[in-house]
């Protein structure tokens, strides 16, 4: 399997994973704005914009935050790269250089998903409200993962895909927390209008129920997103499976053995250290600085990727 392909497939999984995650992350701040009265429009839209980290490009185009500039942005902007439109697009011209080697049904949810979105003007979102158009967002890509896992093989193009989709997905959780955990440290409002807007944004809040029932605060919840051994959406959860992924991949030369190794134990460090965390290291502030030591150990993660499989000419990131 060329390197280049393995690149393309990892990146699939990644821009489809960014696509619905940053529906999950508008949705949080959206339902957050409409449950109590914090701050002003405009902080709370530059909040959503610093937590994409999309603040120098969308301060080269506005100026000021309000919600259509910042949704127009987020979602339909072509010259944003991290917009939900770019990063549909693309994933499907990565899935475009494998059409030959994938089962068709991919290309046919990923081109059906792309054509979609690229008909959307900014008066779309607001039609009804934003949360019915995000929502379609979040089945769109569910059903071209629901494609994936149904029909193709589990060989290294299955691996290499997963292993882009479970990283974006443990960086965009952190994320999302990390916004939400600064949120409340720096309003100093109730939480739990912020803390059930997180459960939802990650289709957790029944599964957190079972846990732990009607204990709606911030340790549990962070417990609970972070550790986690069987939710799929918790960072925990997310770094078991780059492990296992990363194991299930067939070394085709010898050179990429070692860095291979090394990428597994950085994901199995990962979980191991989540693992040995204790509810009162999830207090504020204290998690704070965890969820920035889990951002980065993410990025450390993805480099040792490219180490070890990407090394010739790359597709498009």
């Amino acid at each position: 399997m060329l390197n280049r392909n393995a690149e393309a497939l990892f990146w699939v999984g990644r821009y489809i994973e960014r696509a619905e995650n940053h529906a999950r992350l508008i949705n949080v701040h959206y339902h957050i704005q409409h449950e109590g009265d914090f701050d002003s429009e405009e902080h709370k839209w530059a909040r959503l914009i610093d937590a994409l980290g999309l603040r120098k490009g969308y301060m080269e185009q506005f100026t000021s935050f309000t919600e259509r500039d910042v949704l127009s942005f987020i979602t339909l902007d072509r010259g944003n790269s991290n917009s939900l439109f770019s990063c549909v697009s693309q994933a499907r011209n990565n899935l475009r250089t494998l059409r030959e080697k994938l089962p068709s049904e991919l290309w046919d949810m990923m081109n059906s998903f792309y054509l979609w979105l690229g008909e959307k003007q900014v008066n779309d979102i607001f039609r009804e409200s934003p949360d019915p158009f995000y929502t379609q967002i979040k089945e769109r890509a569910a059903m071209f993962y629901g494609a994936e896992q149904s029909v193709m093989p589990r060989e290294n193009e299955w691996h290499f895909m997963e292993s882009g989709r479970f990283l974006e997905r443990a960086e965009n959780t952190v994320r999302i927390v990390h916004s939400v955990a600064g949120a409340i440290k720096e309003d100093q409002a109730p939480p739990y209008p912020y803390l059930l807007a997180i459960l939802k944004s990650v289709s957790g809040y029944q599964a957190f129920r079972k846990y732990y029932a009607d204990a709606v605060s911030i340790e549990p919840i962070l417990e609970f997103l972070l550790v986690n051994t069987k939710f799929p959406r918790s960072v925990h959860y997310a770094f078991a499976m780059m492990e296992q992924h990363l194991e299930g991949i067939e070394l085709e030369s010898p050179e990429t053995l070692v860095p291979r190794q090394r990428a597994i134990r950085q994901a199995g460090k990962i979980k191991a250290d989540l693992a040995y965390l204790e509810r009162e290291d999830l207090r504020l502030p204290y998690v704070l600085p965890i969820l920035d030591h889990m951002a980065q150990a993410c990025q450390k993660l993805g480099g040792s990727m490219a180490s070890a499989f990407f090394q010739m000419e790359g597709a498009s990131a």
